[in-house]
């Protein structure tokens, strides 16, 4: 068989209808769309929120006349989950183990940004279904972007902030989260990290010039200054 036969044969074959196939009856050709308005996993939800994942605004909602109450509504229903949240934010960074003055710092900021969530009451910010209205992007943006910023500082001014709470440091409290997070601290207050938690802000603190030699911290003036440590 010539190759030009060959490629009929095979165009027919692959045109020819399945006889195995199921015959669909006439009346279903006929039948109305059934949509299926369960969310999807793309659509912006709370779990999406909480998971930084990207998503969908799914929510199929009609704006209506601005409405004071629905307005405050909208901004409550968001405010009930804040402290859920930023506690999930902290804790999962730090496997578990709280952090009081990081978590209570997310929920200020997070009502803060509730304030983007009111839609001026001409909508439900969220729909029976739990999703996110079309019209809350710049809501569901900023509330993300404190969950990132606070997993950010849990991860890395955390430790070192609880050990400048303790060690008496300068600049302690949100300002350490929020300068330690964007190595930002003031000379003094990086003075004391250094010399007093300098194990707990390993991460944060700027490395010694190549040739420098650190002062001694705290704990290795402890340590050379104990009985029997004196070299031989």
């Amino acid at each position: 068989m010539s190759m030009k036969a060959i490629l009929v044969s095979l165009f027919l074959l692959g045109s020819a209808p399945d006889s195995s196939a199921p015959a669909i009856p006439p009346e279903a050709l006929a039948a109305p769309p059934v949509a299926d308005e369960s969310p999807t996993a793309w659509s912006c939800t709370v779990d999406t929120l909480r998971a930084g994942k990207e998503c969908v605004f799914e929510a199929d909602l009609s704006a209506g006349a601005p409405s004071d109450s629905q307005d405050a509504s909208n901004k409550k229903l968001l405010q009930d989950v804040a402290r859920a949240l930023c506690t999930e934010a902290v804790g999962n960074i730090r496997e578990g183990r709280p952090d009081a003055t990081l978590t209570a710092l997310c929920e200020r900021r997070y009502i803060t940004a509730v304030d983007q969530c009111g839609l001026e009451g001409t909508s439900f910010v969220v729909d029976a279904k739990g999703r996110f209205a079309p019209g809350a992007r710049s809501c569901y943006r900023a509330l993300a972007n404190v969950l990132q910023e606070v997993q950010f500082m849990a991860t890395v001014a955390s430790p070192c902030c609880e050990c400048a709470a303790r060690a008496n440091c300068p600049g302690t409290a949100d300002r350490c989260y929020a300068e330690v997070a964007q190595q930002a601290t003031a000379p003094q207050t990086q003075a004391c990290l250094s010399d007093r938690c300098a194990d707990a802000c390993a991460v944060v603190l700027p490395r010694p010039r190549s040739g420098a030699h650190p002062a001694p911290t705290v704990q290795q003036r402890n340590r050379s200054s104990s009985p029997g440590s004196a070299s031989l």
